[in-house]
This record gives structure tokens, sequence and C-alpha cells, in this order.
């Protein structure tokens, strides 16, 4: 049910209620665990990969619609985690599944979202919801089911207009910072794999966990890399102590317009020389680390369907998206980055999303540095973008190369 009177929307104490900040209301059923939660309401196109979607931190604070509409079909399993937690504050679902059925389930969806306290809706018009935020825009919501549908005082259930008013009242997720909370407390390392699996590195590589995914250490040890994940909370003397061969700056949460300190981190590698790679909201802070601002999105990117074209090949790839806001660079021929009256040289956008024109990337001429906004490791695929990581190797080895030879 959809209402855009809120007085006039009807439910029972066993329904799951969810408010817009707008005023509109969608009746359904609680989808796992019981109460109330907040934050902004955003959608993902992705038909596979839910299990990845939960676990990605990038969504801390955020209630996630699913427009595919079966979800829960294959339950859940201890490897596709891209993460140790669920980080979404809700979930939003039109049809889950009743049955589990893969080889690899260890649980149900519902349980999973019961047992981390994840407070979700099903059985909505997910497509008229979807609808209405590309038109309106995203914007804070909450979930309402069991007890948080009575009121405290009277013991009535409670007003739509209420639940909205509370709504109205969380902090909007423009000007957070929120890469701190979900960043890693000690430093860890993944050591090279597959091939190269208790060879000695061929480059050791500082990630800064800003939200990081598991995929993204494994591409790069993957392809022969020592990665030591850092806190948020490095300094550069510390990165420096690691001897890193190259620096990454990881995906994350967050308004990177509050991200002042690992803007300043990464103009300290910058300045260093040491090959610089970043994702998502790596590619945001190096885009204001270059001068260049960022702004927010209508409704953001966020799926594994979503085409961009290399400017740089001319190829277009089916990409995953994860993203909010956007750096604001202009698209053609390389311009001088705007910081420090250009001391940093040349820089053009190397990505754009077809679907709108954002910036998905940025390749610098002068110093050994680039970065995208959507996710080359893409667990969930696609695996088009793969090739970005064998990118940043050739950086590592090229610097690497010019130093011996120096």
């Amino acid at each position: 049910m959809n209402q855009n009177d809120s007085e006039a929307v009807d439910f029972s104490l066993d329904d799951a209620v969810l408010v817009l900040e707008d005023g509109q209301a969608y009746v359904g059923e609680p989808y796992g665990a019981i109460g109330t939660t907040h934050g902004e309401i955003v959608f993902t196109t992705g038909m596979t990969g839910y299990q990845e979607t939960l676990t990605d931190p990038s969504y801390d604070r955020q209630i996630v619609v699913q427009t595919f509409p079966h979800i829960g079909n294959t339950g859940i399993n201890k490897e596709d985690p891209e993460s140790s937690r669920i980080w979404v504050a809700g979930y939003v679902v039109r049809d889950p599944s009743p049955n589990v059925s893969n080889w690899r389930a260890t649980g149900s969806l519902d349980d999973d979202l019961t047992d981390n306290g994840i407070v979700g809706i099903s059985n909505i018009d997910t497509r008229k919801l979807v609808r209405h935020l590309r038109s309106a825009g995203v914007m804070r919501a909450g979930i309402f089911s069991g007890d948080a549908l009575i009121d405290g005082g009277t013991g009535k259930p409670r007003t739509v207009a209420s639940m909205i008013d509370e709504v109205r009242g969380i902090p909007q997720m423009k000007g957070m910072s929120l890469y701190d909370e979900v960043s890693t407390e000690q430093m860890y390392t993944i050591e090279p794999c597959g091939q190269f699996e208790g060879k000695e590195p061929l480059f050791t590589v500082a990630a800064v966990d800003l939200g990081i995914k598991g995929m993204t250490p494994h591409r790069m040890a993957e392809r022969g890399c020592r990665v030591h994940v850092v806190p948020s909370t490095i300094t550069f003397k510390e990165l420096e102590d690691l001897h890193p061969d190259g620096v990454f700056f990881s995906n994350g949460p967050g308004d990177p317009e509050q991200a002042d300190p690992e803007v300043n981190l990464l103009r300290q590698v910058l300045d260093a020389g040491y090959p610089f790679f970043g994702i998502c909201f790596g590619n945001q802070l190096l885009g204001r680390a270059l001068g260049f601002g960022t702004y927010k999105l209508k409704f953001g990117h966020r799926g594994v369907n979503q085409p961009v074209k290399d400017l740089t090949t001319g190829k277009v790839e089916i990409t995953a998206h994860n993203h909010g806001f956007a750096v604001d660079a202009p698209v053609g021929q390389p311009v001088d980055a705007p910081y420090g009256d250009g001391k940093y040289g040349k820089v053009f956008v190397s990505h754009i999303d077809l679907n709108d024109n954002v910036v998905e990337g940025l390749q610098c001429e002068d110093i050994p540095a680039f970065s995208v906004q959507y996710h080359p490791e893409a667990a969930a695929g696609p695996h088009d973008a793969s090739y970005l990581f064998d990118r940043f190797v050739e950086l590592m080895r090229s610097a690497k190369e010019e130093n011996a030879n120096a």
C-alpha cells in the first residue's frame, strides 16, 4: 500500500510500515528483525549479489531497496560476504523467497537479517517506490514494526505523521563523515594467493581502509601483491614505514567533503611520488586532492549493471557501482589540476557513465595516480573492469624500475 496522505494509511500491529521524509508511506510485512530503523533510502538494480550488497560498508546508515523482486532464493553462505558484518541500516524487498536452494547455502537470508538485527519490510510495491525515488531523489526514511508501531505514552497505535516527524529528525547523508566508523581498527595483511601463493610478493601495497570490501585486497593478492590493509587514522609516517610500492584508497560511506584528513594524507602520498589507485570514495578523494569539488547525485548509482565508457580505449564496460556522490571535473581534454597552482600537472576524466555522463574515473598524466568511481573488484560480477588492477600493478612495476635505474 502507498498513500501520499499519511493520515489515511491503515495498518495493523502485525504489519511493517516504511515512511519517507516527504510523507509517503508503504505498508507491508516485517522482514528480518522487528523494530525500527532509520537512514537514507537508496535502491540497487542488481539481480544478483544481495549478500555482497548487504555486507558492503559503503551502505552504512542506508536503507537499501532491491529493484529485482525475488530475493533470498540462494540463501546465505560463508564465502560471499564483503566484510565481517551486515552494514545496511534496513532492507526493502518485494518478494522474499520462502525457500533456500543452493549447494553453498548455510542458512536463510531472513534468519541472517534477524540474527544481525537488520529491520526490513517486504511485500510492498518496490517499482512504485523506486520510480518515486528516481523522480524525487533519495531521502531520509524509516521502517517501523512490532512495538515501534505503538505509542509508548498512550499504548495506542502510532500515527504515521509521528513516524515521519521522527524520520525528519535524523541527519542528512550530505555532510556526514562515516568512513572512520567502518574502517578497521588494526592493520592486517593479505598475502599473495593463487599462482603467487607462498612466493615472495612482487609488490607491497598500503591499502587505506575507508570501508574496504574483502574482494579488493584479494584482487591485488591474485596479482602477486602483499596488501597491508591499514586504518583510516594512519599517519603518513606510519604509511611510509610500511615501505609500500603503491598506495590504495578504498570505497567507503559518507560525504567526501567531510574527509579533509584523508585528502591531506593523499596529497602527502602524491607529493612523495607513490603510485596511487583509488576506488569509489578513493576516486572522490583523489578528485578533491587534485583540487576538484564533489557533489551529491540525485539518486546515485547502485547495482551491477551500469554501463561505463573507458575514454582511453573507447571500450564500454558493464560495471558494479555504489555511490551517491561524484567528482565535478571537466570531461574532454586534459586540464591542469587546480590544487597548488597545478603542482600535480595534467589530469583528465578517463571514464564516464553512459546513463548520465557522470565522471567515473580520473587519470593523472604527470604523476603516477589514477582512480575509478565504480567497483572493478565486483565480487558478484561483472568482471569487465578487472584489468584496472593490472594497470595498478604496471604502475608500481614502472615506478620500481625507474627507482632502480635512478
